[in-house]
């Protein structure tokens, strides 16, 4: 089917290209009846405006650049999609990259989106020991506004971000846990570059600490955020003998993933122990045992962070945004029981059956 141009229109309605062009984009001086006309035989006709024509010409190009560490993250899932319905409403098109946590890949898609000149990008980024990295650097000589999706590091701090309540939810599930009247609390790490995981961890040892509790480290296990982290970490700690009554992971998939270890060793959560994770993912709800853990607030999250790309893009300076989040309380939590039955009582059951 050939292309439909602006002389085309202007042909069949009897009118100048340049009247053509005035209609399709909004000019004033023109008649009511002319614009219905035109507009009438252009959508009749199937003309699609040329956007990247049109970005060259006024230097703006409706795109907006998204990249995330993965699709497959539950935790994405509602932010992204706030972010592109905003973006949508708003008449702009969001183009969507992976990182796969990935530095050099994080780098790459940078630099692709900025030669497709997009209006701003929001990023989550690829956390790294490094006080600086050269494609954030370049992104900040070039103005291109720019918001990051969670917590800042060092080499990303010149950007505005929007992030939940890490610690905070951290926090509040461990005073929840010692509520309940847990004394031995352990916890599932997450990776120790990103900010994220710390505070999560800073949460839980400033709740110890505020009860008087004894932060152990040997109650601290390095478990990534995944289901398989979770796992793993769960068999190291019970071939330590661990004697937690309680576990609280720094993420649901990672708690699932405990939980599930205990389960099929013959524990009963929570009589037997209590198991806790952070962000409050539809699986998290719908687990064998319904898990307590930290909601998290994805779809305002997404929907902040486009304000403050649309402000970025307005050359306004807004501020970063921090938003509450909120523990939610399900059965996977519960007193220790008059007769506690520690993890470490679980561990002859997992060395025999890894022998």
């Amino acid at each position: 089917m050939p292309t439909v141009r602006l002389k085309d229109i202007a042909a069949r309605a009897g009118v100048s290209m340049m009247t053509v062009s005035k209609v399709l984009r909004g000019a004033p001086d023109i008649s009511a009846e002319t614009k219905t006309r035109v507009k009438l035989l252009a959508q009749q006709m199937g003309y699609v405006p040329d956007g990247l024509a049109r970005g060259l010409r006024y230097r703006k190009t409706k795109l907006l650049g998204l990249i995330i560490p993965s699709i497959t993250n539950p935790i994405l899932v509602r932010t992204v999609f706030a972010i592109e319905d905003r973006a949508h409403e708003q008449g702009f098109e969001v183009i969507l990259a992976q990182t796969l946590n990935v530095t050099e890949r994080e780098d790459s898609n940078i630099l692709r989106l900025l030669s497709r000149r997009i209006d701003g990008l929001l990023l989550w980024p690829v956390y790294r020991p490094s006080s600086e990295a050269r494609s954030y650097q370049e992104l900040f000589a070039r103005g291109t506004p720019t918001v990051i999706l969670g917590p800042t590091s060092p080499f990303c701090r010149q950007f505005v971000n929007v992030e939940g309540d890490d610690a905070g939810g951290s926090h509040a599930v461990t005073q929840h846990l010692i509520k309940l009247g847990h004394r031995r609390i352990a916890f599932l790490a997450g990776p120790p570059l990103a900010p994220w995981a710390q505070e999560r961890l800073e949460g839980y040892r400033r709740a110890l600490r505020e009860t008087d509790l004894e932060v152990d480290d040997h109650l601290i296990f390095h478990a990534g955020s995944t289901i398989e982290d979770g796992a793993k970490a769960t068999e190291q700690m019970l071939q330590e003998s661990c004697d937690a009554t309680a576990i609280q992971a720094v993420t649901d998939l990672a708690a699932i993933g405990c939980a599930d270890r205990f389960l099929r060793e013959g524990a009963k959560i929570p009589s037997d122990l209590s198991v806790a994770g952070f962000g409050n993912i539809l699986s998290a709800e719908f687990f064998r045992v319904p898990l307590t853990t930290v909601r998290q607030p994805k779809h305002r999250l997404g929907l902040a962070a486009m304000d403050l790309l649309l402000q970025l893009m307005r050359g306004e300076k807004p501020e970063s945004k921090r938003l509450p989040a909120e523990i939610v309380i399900r059965a996977s939590t519960g007193p220790p029981s008059a007769e506690p039955r520690p993890a470490r009582s679980l561990a002859p059951k997992v060395r025999s059956s890894l022998a």
